[in-house]
């Protein structure tokens, strides 16, 4: 007897359960893009700020403030998670006051019924749920186990390539946490807005297009009033 073909209706459920997934995220995200320059590579994220709003707040702040810049990804655990540091320790250049300021500032745990899965954005924090400060996690892989106990904010949107370098470098283990070897540090981050890049492009092809008009009027009133 020959056995049904299971294979290609299991590989069609899980892209179509990705792409469920991927457009519920999708959904959330706001305009707002944050790019990481790291030793290895860029990675770019958005923000959730209808799902967590106070979180995408003081990330947001703290990016804007240049607070991220120096700090560097302690934890790299292949599958699991890349673990941003908190710019209070994490940071190789000190802090101005208002960084500090904003830096020691605690958020109200936002959980949600968003899913943890690659590419996710997700606070840390201590065993108190309204612990979270600087510190987050990049999802390299899917973790149910972590839904509804920690925040998620936002989501990778470009850079995955420079995830799956982190994720070949050299670790040590030191307790619960797996560690690269070498420091991956955020040399810079900066900041800009997809709905201003659009506006930008619009502007741009009106502009060329009124040049043009102005051109095409300017014949016919040499053709017609020479």
């Amino acid at each position: 007897m020959t056995r049904p073909r299971l294979v290609p209706i299991v590989a069609g459920y899980l892209l179509f359960a990705f792409f469920t997934i991927s457009s519920a995220q999708d959904s959330h995200l706001g305009s707002a893009r944050v790019v990481f320059q790291t030793n290895y590579g860029d990675i770019e994220f958005g923000f959730f700020p209808n799902v967590a709003p106070k979180t995408v707040d003081h990330i947001f702040k703290l990016v804007r403030l240049g607070g991220y810049n120096t700090n560097h990804i302690f934890r790299v655990d292949k599958g699991f998670v890349a673990q941003v540091a908190d710019v209070m320790g994490g940071r190789s250049a000190p802090m101005n006051e208002e960084q500090r300021a904003e830096a020691k500032k605690t958020v109200v745990g936002e959980f949600s019924s968003v899913k943890h899965v690659r590419g996710i954005l997700s606070m840390g924090r201590y065993d108190d749920p309204d612990s979270a400060q600087s510190s987050f996690s990049m999802l390299l892989g899917d973790a149910p186990h972590l839904d509804g106990k920690y925040a998620i904010f936002g989501k990778v949107t470009k850079g995955d390539d420079t995830l799956k370098k982190l994720e070949e470098l050299p670790t040590r283990r030191e307790g619960i946490f797996v560690m690269p070897t070498e420091r991956i540090t955020i040399l810079s981050s900066y900041y800009y807005d997809v709905n201003s890049e659009h506006c930008e492009e619009e502007r741009s092809t009106l502009r060329r297009r009124l040049a043009a008009s102005f051109i095409e009027i300017e014949k016919q009133r040499m053709k017609c009033f020479p």
